[in-house]
């Protein structure tokens, strides 16, 4: 059970001591993990992943032959977690969640996880953003316990058990998951003081001027007193006049600068995956060993991070007939590889840091090197395949005479055909779109079938 066991008397910054100073209670080596709430904010419309997010929400685009969310949830699952919520904002995302996931009894039978997983989603209540999502979600569940909140589209390696400890020593309101990153332009950056507490932080600034190297990751572990923090009056007020109640840009500087007790805590793994970029970054890094990669099946070399699905009869089949031709020196794979199950691939063929989905089909004396081939596409004889990303049910034409190439960062949705003799370079395609035999490409986002034609290089 949870127990509550330390008084907090914190002064407003301002105020004297007499007049700001009031109690607060804190977790004191009691939380236990099993009662402990996940709640994972889905509100976005995941713009920098575009194309890949337009029919289907951020946390069930495919990464490594399953969806994205199954990382991290796995993982905090085999550590105890049993509670889910899905904050999610719109008609995509709840649909994909539920659909995908239900309550929760699907997932635990894949994981084999017992007892199993709860998962709960947001009733149809509009929120005003991450932090007004947690705070409608844990009114209509009624929670009262701990809520340790976690992103959709990130990879990360916590223990979790350390997490909680380091909050709980530190007699903290809200802990928040920090990330040592090169290019703090680019992420909100903290600016700490003794003991990892949180003074600021400070959003991209120029690297002169940062604080710290460690920036917010977007995971918190929030004690049960924040419900009432953030359904006081004051954060009403707050949310009436800006029209939103995000973590990182509304409810974390309200904590700070009232003098709650917010801490800090490094990963030392973790992985936005919000674009094509840090897509290709994180599966080529996991690929290596960054995670767990989630496989059953053994490498089909002891000293190479090379993985070939297959557990039915049929999947096996197809299993070995690639082991066989990797054997035979009929397919060359280079550095580590990903291959799902009941996909068939052909002669002289090359894998280099890249992964196949499931049900995948490519001909004859393909190149597929730092890419993802996501289920079900079809790719021709000699296509060329180099940092991009090909999504579900695409068929990519191609033929010795008429080579297919994709290249440097593009992005090809779901059900896309492309013709023979085509090359992309740096170019998006929207889901569904067909384009013809011949057509090129630099730097487009073909969004219409009108664009088809008048982006195509002359």
């Amino acid at each position: 059970m949870l127990t509550r066991s330390r008084m907090w008397r914190i002064n407003r910054p301002g105020s004297a001591s007499s007049k700001g100073s009031y109690p607060m209670t804190a977790f004191n080596g009691s939380m236990n993990i099993a009662e402990l709430r996940c709640f994972i904010p889905v509100g976005g419309q995941a713009k920098r992943l575009r194309p890949l997010t337009n029919d289907i929400s951020k946390p069930c685009v495919r990464f490594l032959n399953r969806p994205l969310l199954e990382f991290p949830m796995a993982s905090l699952a085999e550590q105890g977690v049993r509670n889910f919520i899905f904050g999610e904002g719109g008609y995509t995302n709840y649909t994909n969640l539920f659909d995908q996931y239900g309550e929760g009894i699907g997932f635990s039978a894949k994981y084999q996880i017992q007892p199993r997983v709860h998962i709960k989603h947001q009733p149809n209540l509009d929120d005003l953003g991450s932090a007004d999502s947690y705070r409608l979600n844990v009114e209509y569940y009624d929670v009262h316990a701990p809520v340790l909140v976690i992103q959709g589209d990130n990879l990360f390696e916590l223990e979790l058990r350390d997490f909680i400890r380091t909050h709980e020593e530190h007699g903290a309101m809200m802990t928040i998951a920090l990330t040592r990153v090169e290019q703090v332009e680019q992420y909100g950056i903290a600016d700490l003081g003794p003991d990892m507490r949180i003074k600021r932080f400070i959003e991209k600034p120029a690297a002169a001027e940062a604080p710290s190297k460690l920036a917010n990751a977007g995971i918190y572990l929030l004690s049960p007193e924040v419900r009432e923090i953030v359904a006081g009056e004051e954060i009403r007020r707050l949310r009436e006049a800006r029209g939103r109640l995000d973590f990182g840009f509304d409810f974390i500087p309200y904590l700070v600068d009232n003098g709650y007790p917010v801490y800090g805590y490094e990963l030392a793994v973790w992985y936005d995956v919000g674009s094509p970029e840090r897509y290709l970054k994180a599966m080529h890094d996991v690929l290596h060993g960054a995670l767990n990669i989630r496989v059953l099946e053994p490498k089909i070399a002891p000293d190479r991070n090379v993985w070939v699905q297959g557990y039915s009869e049929d999947s096996i089949k197809r299993r070995e007939a690639i082991v066989r031709q990797y054997q035979e020196r009929k397919l060359s794979i280079e550095g580590a590889a990903l291959i799902g199950r009941h996909t068939r691939i052909g002669d002289f063929c090359t894998i280099a840091d890249a992964n196949i989905d499931n049900f995948c089909i490519l001909g004859e004396s393909v190149r597929v090197e730092r890419s993802a081939i996501m289920d079900a596409a079809r790719i021709g004889n000699n296509v060329r395949i180099t940092e991009s990303i090909i999504g579900r049910k695409v068929v990519v034409d191609s033929t010795p005479e008429q080579p297919t190439t994709i290249e440097s960062d593009s992005v090809i949705g779901s059900a896309v055909t492309i013709g023979a003799g085509c090359s992309l370079i740096q170019t998006r395609v929207n889901p569904g779109l067909t384009i013809p035999t011949g057509l090129r490409y630099s730097g487009a986002f073909l969004v219409t079938a009108e664009d088809v034609v008048a982006l195509a290089q002359r």
